[in-house]
């Protein structure tokens, strides 16, 4: 089965034709879609914080903006991939709002925007897989969804610390009911890398100073990892840190992003 492992598209979708040839399978390690608007308000609060600046506020029209930059990239990238073969995405954190969130703003600010879940619901060929197993041609398939762990809140000290550990202990105890349903996986494809493997924040990104050489993986999907050792685990969202590594019999490949692919004969 030949396997083509897109790494997180961020809006990317002028993959070249040949690397789709013979692929029985495409499975995407998350955040489809561009969100540069958001991830520049996100930072710059960051910066502002820091200097003891009031936040940027979002109002109407910065929503709004958000949500057609994330949904009209996702949906060129969708389009393309699913051309070629079934193809497998889950959550990122560049996320694609549920259609109760989408209502939820429409009603709040009076706007008229699409549903980007509909949209791709409707899709014969593509799949948004979230916390599930699927079975596809005898290999058992694991789809995580991006989460906030615990561990990356300890080590990167956000602002509200209180109330993002707080919200992190939720997520991450979810996770680990999640894998624990899981067992064991022949692949695990999740959107950030196990804690210490393909994970180290660099300065290509720009992040805060105080974050470059931090770990940013998931010790909860490392602990998974160890126990269970799937042939492979795919992941992304750390994009400096493509590459693969071992962790016993477990190959972790960290895809990239932008372009970046490996393709796996199995």
């Amino acid at each position: 089965m030949k396997i083509l492992v897109i790494g997180d598209p961020h809006g990317f979708y002028r993959y070249k034709k040949f690397i789709f040839k013979d692929v029985d399978l495409i499975l995407v390690t998350g955040d489809l879609g561009v969100a540069t608007v958001a991830r520049k308000w996100h930072f710059d609060n960051i910066k502002r914080k820091q200097k003891g600046l009031l936040e940027l506020e979002k109002d109407s029209k910065f929503i709004k903006k958000v949500h057609m930059e994330i949904h009209d990239s996702t949906l060129k990238v969708v389009r393309i991939l699913s051309k070629y073969a079934p193809t497998y995405s889950l959550q990122g954190n560049v996320e694609i709002l549920t259609i109760s969130q989408v209502k939820e703003d429409k009603k709040k600010y009076g706007f008229k925007i699409p549903i980007t879940r509909e949209v791709i619901d409707k899709m014969k060929n593509f799949h948004l897989a979230k916390n599930i197993i699927r079975n596809i041609d005898g290999l058992r398939i694991g789809f995580l969804e991006y989460f906030i762990d615990t561990s990356w809140v300890r080590d990167f000290s956000p602002g509200d610390y209180g109330k993002k550990m707080k919200g992190a202990m939720e997520e991450t105890s979810n996770a680990k009911k999640i894998l624990k349903r899981f067992g064991k996986v022949d692949i695990l494809v999740c959107h950030q890398p196990p804690y210490g493997i393909l994970d180290k924040v660099g300065k290509k990104y720009n992040p805060p100073k105080k974050w470059i050489g931090l770990h940013a993986g998931s010790k909860t999907i490392l602990d998974y990892i160890k126990k269970y050792q799937p042939k492979y685990v795919l992941c992304g969202h750390i994009h400096e840190a493509k590459g693969r590594e071992n962790i016993g019999k477990t190959t972790v490949i960290n895809a990239g992003c932008c372009g970046n692919y490996v393709v796996l004969d199995i």
